[in-house]
């Protein structure tokens, strides 16, 4: 049996190996890194108090990379969304995530995953601000 790497999602399907991958598509040409392209999350850090605050990074149509900010004591309530992905990567902080029937803390450098019409939410049970930056695929 091959010992190659399987997914982190459970299913068993092996990584590809660097030489097995595809060719990679060159850039377009005239394409430059720009202050569109890098932005330091810290600078986009949203307030709001008594809720959640959101800031959005970068959306596409395939794509939105947003941040959540939850003061202590502060829930994103459990929700779904249809059709589309979603993870949580925990900046500062910790936070209590659930996601179906499982509930779990995380704290800084953990990513917990939502697939499509799963519930999930995030609660801040700790002293300190939680940040998370939010993917969701495709974008809503």
């Amino acid at each position: 049996m091959d010992d190659a790497p399987v997914s982190a999602f459970g299913d068993g399907v092996p990584l590809e190996r660097p030489d097995e991958r595809p060719a990679t598509t060159p850039a377009r040409r005239g394409s430059v890194l720009n202050l569109e392209t890098i932005k330091d999350y810290r600078s986009h850090i949203p307030r709001k108090d008594g809720g959640v605050g959101k800031a959005i990074l970068f959306q596409s149509a395939r794509l939105l990379l947003g941040l959540n900010c939850l003061e202590p004591g502060v829930e994103q309530r459990v929700h779904t969304h249809e059709g589309q992905d979603k993870f949580y990567h925990v900046l500062e902080g910790r936070g209590e995530f659930t996601v179906g029937d499982e509930v779990r803390e995380a704290g800084v450098g953990h990513t917990v995953w939502a697939p499509s019409e799963v519930l999930h939410g995030v609660r801040n049970r700790g002293e300190e601000r939680l940040v998370v930056l939010v993917g969701i695929a495709p974008s809503p």
